[in-house]
């Protein structure tokens, strides 16, 4: 069996869905940047790669990120099919969330994402270079 990209350059697959013209919900690219969207995102999936938690365990894992913030990924997370919310009987109730198996494929997509920017330079913003030139700072 030849692989998938064979006869095909690096990164594309061969697939209908990967000849079209414009961005569709079917694409597995765009799937994909879907589930990640969001600033924070990728941070709440990194804690949930390490094992379920609780509400208050991503709250101290991440303590710059807002409760509304933290609570709006959850939600889109859920959604996605990427994290599944775990409610158990008790009083008071506690509530787990961990990554579904979709979620935990999603740990090589981040690994890959992150090896990817640690060869990658970051763009000049225009805003550090005038800093390096500039005398004042």
């Amino acid at each position: 069996m030849t692989h998938r990209t064979v006869g095909h350059p690096a990164g594309l697959p061969d697939d209908p869905r990967a000849h079209v013209t414009a961005p569709t919900p079917d694409c597995p690219v765009e799937i994909t940047l879907a589930a990640l969207h969001g600033r924070w995102t990728t941070l709440v999936i990194r804690e949930l790669l390490r094992g379920d938690r609780s509400y208050s365990d991503l709250r101290a894992a991440l303590p710059r990120l807002s409760d509304k913030v933290l609570s709006d990924r959850l939600a889109q997370l859920v959604e996605a099919g990427v994290v599944e919310r775990n409610r158990r009987p008790g009083w008071p109730p506690r509530v787990r969330y961990a990554l579904t198996p979709n979620g935990h494929r999603l740990g090589p997509v981040l690994q890959a994402l992150w090896d990817w920017g640690a060869r990658t330079s970051p763009p000049d913003t225009g805003a550090e270079s005038s800093r390096a030139t500039d005398p004042v700072h």
